[in-house]
């Protein structure tokens, strides 16, 4: 990056790349792709890694990786995993080096980077991609990381000449060659399922990151030592499932819900054990309703959650909640019921009188939000909340609500 590249990147941190693109024949000292990825990456920094945008210096990636790599939220969550498991307090002093912890797939390193930080161990960073490591040998001095190695490798040929590890963690890519999406953790890159057995060999416990689309009971039943899954959301959108791997016994399967401040655990036995409380068709003493957070219905805990609330789903497909007495800490949100409407063109019109706008959404719902918007002639936004759904009797209804 030469002097005339860090001039027009530190003038034009804030204009349109848009825009900035077609002003590459005005300036040609500057070297224009990397600048404007450097200006396009502080911009989605500030608002995904605030903490990586305030420094000076930080190299940012092309923009696929800015896209695909973990929020500050998430990363912090990785970090307090990670020091949970290897039982460590925060570092006191520098010279607090007891164990040892390699990411082998480390990417634009915004994981590894918070989790070697947390845990101030010795810590060593791989990525295939020869950018990437010299972007992470910048990044991390930059960050105060003064204990991180940064190797450019291939994960796996690296793997097998490690050993005596405290924690490994592994993100592997969820696209196939042409890519495409997948769907099975066999299918991967690299093979968890293969490189399992070494991992736990190598190292107490493992992380593996995957993408929130994959089926979580499938995963486990791929992997051998699963000890805890945990379904991580922000702002109620589910963004990771992380699987934590050992060989030593941990105890029975912990699902852990996670979104934002809100936290749900329970054990794969309860949810075995439990059984969903289905709420009567007449709905006439229930007060209020609850939405169970993205994180949970992921999870597909509703037994556990209807046992440990008291509270009754609508019906067995519907996975929203309804209770006479207010749940001040449901994992999700929560609404005051005002009504509860057939589809009956009287009735609907007594309900929504002088509603104009309202939020709707849809559970085990034949109609779309859309085509429900426009038959009700309900503009978005507003106080009211309306979740069309199926009770157990099967009817339609609208459940016109106002946030608790």
């Amino acid at each position: 990056m030469n002097q005339a590249t860090q001039d027009f990147i530190r003038q034009h941190q804030d204009d349109d790349v848009r825009q900035l693109a077609f002003l590459g024949s005005k300036y040609p000292e500057v070297n224009m792709p990397f600048a404007l990825d450097q200006i396009r990456g502080r911009k989605m920094a500030r608002v995904k890694l605030p903490r990586w945008a305030s420094l000076e210096g930080i190299i940012y990636p092309p923009h696929i990786s800015m896209e695909q790599c973990s929020s500050e939220q998430t990363a912090l969550y990785k970090a307090e995993l990670a020091a949970r498991l290897l039982g460590l307090p925060v570092p006191s002093s520098e010279n607090e080096k007891e164990s040892e912890f390699v990411d082998l797939t480390g990417g634009f390193g915004v994981d590894f980077s918070y989790i070697a930080s947390r845990l101030g161990v010795k810590s060593m960073y791989v990525e295939r991609q020869a950018h990437l490591c010299e972007a992470a040998k910048e990044n991390f001095g930059r960050l105060g990381l003064k204990n991180a190695i940064v190797k450019n490798g291939d994960g796996i040929k690296v793997l097998h000449s490690l050993k005596d590890l405290k924690l490994i963690f592994i993100d592997p890519a969820r696209r196939d060659d042409a890519g495409n999406k997948v769907v099975s953790l066999k299918d991967c890159t690299p093979d968890v399922t293969v490189l399992q057995e070494e991992m736990l060999l190598k190292a107490d416990y493992v992380i593996v990151k995957l993408s929130p689309m994959l089926d979580w009971h499938r995963a486990i039943s791929e992997l051998s030592h699963v000890r805890e899954v945990h379904i991580i959301s922000v702002n109620n959108e589910c963004k990771e499932l992380l699987l934590v791997l050992s060989a030593r016994n941990m105890g029975n399967l912990r699902i852990y819900c996670v979104n934002d401040a809100q936290s749900f655990v329970c054990e794969e036995s309860d949810m075995e054990a439990s059984s969903v409380k289905i709420a009567p068709a007449t709905l006439e003493e229930m007060q209020y309703l609850y939405e169970p957070n993205a994180s949970l219905m992921k999870a597909g805990c509703f037994g556990v959650l209807s046992g440990r609330y008291d509270a009754r789903m609508l019906s067995k497909n519907s996975h929203l909640f309804v209770s006479r007495e207010p749940i001040a800490a449901f994992p999700g949100r929560s609404f005051r019921i005002i009504a509860v409407s057939s589809f009956n063109k009287k009735e609907l019109k007594r309900h929504l009188s002088g509603i104009t706008k309202a939020n709707i959404a849809t559970r085990n719902f034949p109609l779309s939000v859309a085509e429900l918007r426009k038959r009700l002639k309900l503009k978005d936004g507003g106080e009211t909340y309306i979740f069309a759904t199926t009770l157990s009797d099967e009817s339609h209804v609208l459940v016109i609500t106002n946030k608790k």
